[in-house]
């Protein structure tokens, strides 16, 4: 989704083609940040014209270079890039990789936890390492927007380690509760309740009525 817009803001900037385009959002995002090929500007762009967001026009370009394709924004497309400016960004923390281990490294007995947490933070530490590193190698004149993103994944990193030293205090409480069973329901068709049969009167019954 994120490709998507980005690619409607910069036509919304101005009209381009699909290699100008990904030059675009290689310069303005960073590709070490969020690394798209050119294949995949090419296919979100068909989409977004088979949804109408987008239009083309022909391009002969200079001299003899072959025709190119124009991709400009529609009314419905500078709509769709509104609705996303007005829109929150849901985050995406609930799926960790850690976190799956560490609990299945609790289930399983197979693993000590004291030492997945210490193995994690050693990483989490060379990774604000090399964080910093390249924070601190960007230009504040000219990078900034490299800069700031870089401060979030600094501080990302820094809540993570924060995290793992309240995994350690409470980690005897973790081992202390039951972990939850699965509830396993038996394979196969249900049984079918066979239906009740209704019987003719009796003949007391007949000589009654």
């Amino acid at each position: 989704m994120s490709v998507r817009n980005a690619i409607l803001g910069l036509l919304a900037q101005k009209p381009r083609h699909g290699y100008e385009l990904h030059a675009a959002f290689s310069a303005v995002v960073g590709e070490a940040t969020w690394d798209v090929k050119p294949a995949q500007v090419y296919t979100t762009l068909e989409r977004l014209e088979e949804s109408g967001l987008v239009q083309t026009k022909s391009d002969l370009g200079e001299g003899r270079e072959p025709e190119r394709r124009i991709y400009a924004i529609t009314r419905d497309g500078r709509d769709a890039l509104k609705g996303w400016f007005d829109d929150s960004v849901p985050t995406e923390h609930q799926r960790d990789e850690f976190f799956v281990k560490l609990m299945i490294g609790l289930v399983s007995g197979e693993a000590d936890p004291a030492r997945i947490i210490q193995t994690q933070r050693s990483r989490l530490y060379q990774e604000m390492h090399d964080a910093t590193t390249q924070r601190d190698g960007y230009d504040p004149l000219a990078e900034m927007a490299q800069i700031l993103l870089t401060d979030k994944n600094i501080m990302h990193l820094e809540a993570d380690l924060r995290w793992l030293d309240m995994i350690e205090m409470r980690l005897e409480a973790i081992k202390g509760q039951p972990f939850p069973e699965p509830e396993i329901r038996k394979r196969g068709r249900p049984k079918k309740i066979p239906q009740a049969t209704v019987l003719p009167p009796t003949e007391d019954v007949i000589e009654k009525t």
